[in-house]
């Protein structure tokens, strides 16, 4: 069975809330390249030459990325080869089935978070001012609290007007506390203080927010190392978890921000925001394929619920589903 009728048997009979979001959460990424694909198909008679230099065009604007765009194509025209294709038609299912392959590379990451089964388990967050941390703060608190779990934030941006407020916000809207102290403070006595608060309090999980002010660039990597070392000394073992987030419309500087910040903390990884606003929505492959940090939760849209897991089928559903839910009655 083809990659694509797997495709069509999973998610065309199925009613999951999740797999719709992906679905109107991509539409402007499909609209853009999935459109644009099957009108390259649409427009050539025979797969050459001139098709592939169409097809990494389409790729490459849509913020796929260079090298993994060379690396889909090299794969495509084996493919071709070693199937005898001739039917421009035949593309679009081995594109879908190398988007999935390429994502899940050869490692064993997982979108899954490191949450700890016993005790408390610590997760770190950064990336510049503007990308939605503390929004993806907020409403990952909501998703633990409706899991059952206990949760606090730490206010950690202690330097930019209203980032504590903003949290705090947050905190009342999710039912969750936020440890805080006066705008200016240390940001590492913050997190001394939020772990000894959540042990007191025998919390689940601790959410901790940081700065972001990466045109100070030494001193935010001298802050987050110092803010580290208190988690390491404090959480044996912690942080569990350094999410990156980053804003998917911001396309390439996404990916300048992800290099910058895996060269000064570990991150483990990354939470990619309004990724329904972009039609560029290729960023995700190029940041796990180039930069080899998986993907964890995406945001398809403004509500609460809207920040999900990331799953490369769903998310490749939602780039084709026009092409497949179109098709699946024929089949």
């Amino acid at each position: 069975m083809s990659f694509f009728k797997k495709l069509k048997e999973k998610f065309t009979t199925s009613s999951d809330n999740v797999t719709e979001k992906f679905k109107d959460g991509l539409l402007k990424t499909r609209t853009n390249f999935s459109n644009r694909v099957n009108d390259l198909v649409a427009r050539y008679r025979k797969i050459d030459e001139d098709f592939f230099e169409e097809l990494e065009e389409i790729l490459i604007q849509a913020d796929v990325g260079f090298e993994t765009v060379m690396e889909l194509v090299e794969q495509l025209k084996f493919e071709v080869k070693r199937k005898n294709m001739q039917n421009p038609e035949e593309v679009q299912g081995v594109i879908s089935e190398k988007l999935v392959e390429i994502y899940r590379g050869e490692d064993s990451a997982t979108s899954e978070l490191n949450i700890q089964p016993e005790g408390l388990t610590v997760i770190l967050f950064v990336g510049v001012n503007g990308v939605g941390k503390t929004t993806t703060i907020g409403k990952l608190a909501h998703q633990f609290k409706s899991e059952g779990k206990k949760v606090l934030l730490a206010a950690g941006d202690t330097f930019r007007a209203g980032a504590i407020e903003q949290l705090e916000v947050w905190g009342e809207r999710a039912g969750v506390d936020v440890i805080k102290q006066a705008a200016g403070s240390d940001p590492a006595a913050v997190m001394y203080d939020a772990i000894q608060s959540a042990k007191a309090k025998n919390a689940d999980i601790l959410l901790c927010d940081t700065a972001g002010r990466l045109q100070n660039k030494v001193n935010l990597m001298n802050e987050l190392e110092k803010v580290k070392r208190v988690i390491e000394r404090e959480v044996p073992g912690a942080p569990h978890e350094v999410l990156l987030v980053l804003d998917a419309t911001t396309g390439q500087n996404a990916m300048i921000q992800a290099k910058t910040f895996k060269e000064a903390t570990n991150v483990s990884g990354i939470v990619l925001t309004k990724l329904d606003g972009t039609a560029k929505g290729g960023i995700v492959l190029a940041i796990r394929n180039e930069l080899h940090i998986p993907v964890k939760y995406v945001g398809l849209g403004e509500k609460m619920d809207d920040l999900q897991q990331f799953d490369a089928e769903k998310y490749v559903y939602g780039l084709f589903s026009d092409l497949i839910d179109q098709e699946a009655p024929e089949e």
